[in-house]
């Protein structure tokens, strides 16, 4: 990629004044070859297949970050679905598969390690049942693996048995994590149309379709997007709402390109047998001051997120940004769009704290951000069925809209709305978040899966 001498001093100026940085560079790594019907060798397959590939990823990614001076926070593994990796070898295999797992990363020294995870948006087979059981114990036992369970596509509707299910792993997971805060929610996200190369956690996966080994980058840049937008306003210009979108759009331009530049001289830097996979475009807040989407909106005329505009102005942003990645990018996927995690944005707890911003506002603006009602945390006393509910409004929104959403809710034991869930670094903490009352036990027990949608049907 050719860089122009402004373009340098921007980046320079992005990185040293506005937080940009790319927010993950994620090996994917493809397990298909590891199958058996031993455990210990499945194990062997898996480990040994791991250290190949990624052993160089972390000094890597360190040395573009020393070389170039873009921080790269997040060095990452994703993996196939591992309900599709163990079900030969049995629900035996799966706690020490998960442990080889954690391990793996740790000696490693990659944050995470994403592909705990199945497939079953049309119906759970034996192999799925079993790892939809393991999760509880794996994501309260192993410290850097995470998993995420596909429970709807636009294309097969919604499983509802696969809901009701994963609303009590859920409350199994956040029981057996009390201690801290229910933190086994956080490595856990519900999808409806999971990306197969998403490179953000807790959600990463390799798809069936994706290389041996890729890397997958996710960026960042809430930061340089928010700085844009107040400079915008000290100009003195006369400003209307397209303009405001240029702007954005000219700016997501700028922080893909930089994060297209970053993966791929990871890839060079690796060799041979690794191949440059997507840039996901998405806004993806951290709990610095300034680096935050929701003081974005609020940058753009709202005084509190969460305030009636509130989607009209994610819109706006959402779509821009999208516009000028793909004009930096040929190769955008994952997500791509903008992250709203309420314990990961200063700015979202600030806006739930002021009352501006509620669980049904959150679930509207899913409609139209990246994912979906991400790192929320609610009751511990919230029932089962209510948490199965959350997750079908979500799962419906993205079968009626065929967009990815997604669901990562956090019941913490003994904490009421008011109080405060801690998780401590990226993870942030989350104010306790008030859920609707009234029941829907009924609806979500009868079962069954609900339809696609008629639009599904375009063959």
């Amino acid at each position: 990629m050719y860089w122009s001498i402004e373009e340098i001093r921007e980046i320079i100026q992005m990185v040293y004044s506005n937080h940009l940085d790319v927010r993950t560079v994620t090996m994917g790594i493809s397990l298909h070859d590891c199958v058996s019907h031993s455990v210990p060798e499945l194990c062997k397959r898996v480990r040994d297949k791991i250290h190949r590939c990624a052993r160089n990823l972390v000094r890597v990614a360190r040395s573009v970050e020393d070389d170039f001076g873009i921080p790269i926070v997040n060095k990452r593994i994703a993996v196939s679905p591992i309900a599709l990796i163990a079900g030969s070898a049995g629900r035996e295999a799966l706690l020490p598969l998960a442990r080889t797992l954690d391990r793996a990363a740790r000696e490693l020294e990659v944050d995470y390690l994403a592909g705990f995870s199945a497939l079953v948006h049309k119906g759970i087979t034996p192999g799925d049942a079993a790892l939809l059981g393991a999760i509880p114990q794996v994501l309260s036992e192993t410290s850097r693996v995470c998993g995420s369970v596909n429970v709807a596509t636009t294309k097969a509707g919604i499983n509802m048995d696969a809901v009701l299910r994963m609303a009590e792993v859920i409350v199994e997971t956040a029981q057996r994590t009390a201690d801290r805060d229910a933190i086994g929610c956080c490595k856990l996200v519900v999808f409806a149309n999971a990306a197969e190369d998403n490179p953000f956690i807790a959600g990463g996966m390799v798809g069936v379709g994706e290389p041996d080994c890729v890397i997958n980058v996710g960026v960042s840049g809430p930061g340089v997007v928010l700085k844009a937008i107040q400079e915008l306003k000290e100009s003195g210009r006369e400003i209307d709402l397209g303009t405001l979108a240029e702007t954005i759009k000219r700016t997501a331009f700028k922080v893909t390109r930089a994060g297209e530049w970053a993966g791929r001289e990871v890839v060079r830097r690796l060799g041979d047998g690794v191949t440059f996979g997507i840039v996901d475009l998405s806004l993806a807040p951290t709990p610095a001051v300034g680096d935050s989407v929701a003081n974005i909106l609020e940058a753009m005329g709202l005084e509190r997120t969460g305030a009636p505009g509130t989607t009209a102005a994610l819109y706006l942003l959402t779509d821009a940004v999208k516009k000028g990645g793909v004009m930096a990018s040929s190769y955008v996927g994952g997500l791509s769009g903008a992250f709203i995690p309420v314990s990961e944005d200063r700015g979202m707890i600030d806006a739930v704290d002021a009352g501006a911003l509620t669980l049904e506002k959150l679930e509207a603006l899913t409609s139209i951000c990246s994912v979906g009602l991400d790192m929320v945390a609610i009751p511990g006393d919230t029932s089962v069925e209510t948490i199965a509910a959350i997750i079908a409004d979500e799962a419906a929104i993205g079968v009626m809209n065929n967009k990815t959403t997604a669901v990562r809710i956090i019941p913490v034991p003994g904490k009421r709305v008011g109080d405060r869930a801690v998780f401590g670094g990226l993870l942030g903490e989350a104010p306790i978040m008030g859920v609707n009352t009234f029941s829907a036990r009924r609806f979500v027990r009868a079962g069954g899966r609900i339809p696609a949608p008629v639009h599904s049907l375009r063959n």
